[in-house]
């Protein structure tokens, strides 16, 4: 509802570079640096998609549930750098469902992640 058209984006990365999503880039003489996120676009947006990922990081803490890359990234990274990136994952997973006007099937990626693992 908070989001411009989503046809207005070529990809769903640069929605979530829109919404402020993407480290900012602190590159120099080939070495890549990348720091905290840019805080572009709609803060409250921004701010939902966020809390909504911590739930999600925080269950899988406690309860060892989640996506397997959530899991494995949590062992590497903080509770909050996994919280922006399952936000910026969920922000490219909506601007699909907005493109396309398919509905969301979690059993389907399920199957999906089975066949290729």
């Amino acid at each position: 509802m908070k989001a411009p058209d989503p046809h207005a984006f070529r990809s769903g990365r640069l929605f979530a570079a829109w919404l402020g999503l993407t480290p900012k880039d602190h590159s120099t003489a080939g070495k890549t640096r990348l720091g905290k996120i840019t805080r572009a676009g709609d803060e409250r947006l921004r701010q939902l998609l966020v809390v909504g990922a911590t739930s999600v990081v925080k269950q899988a803490m406690t309860n060892a549930r989640g996506p397997r890359w959530l899991i494995e990234l949590l062992k590497r990274k903080t509770p909050k750098l996994a919280a922006v990136a399952l936000a910026n994952k969920m922000a490219r997973i909506a601007w699909k469902l907005m493109t396309t006007g398919e509905q969301y099937d979690n059993a389907r990626l399920d199957i999906q992640m089975a066949a290729t693992a």
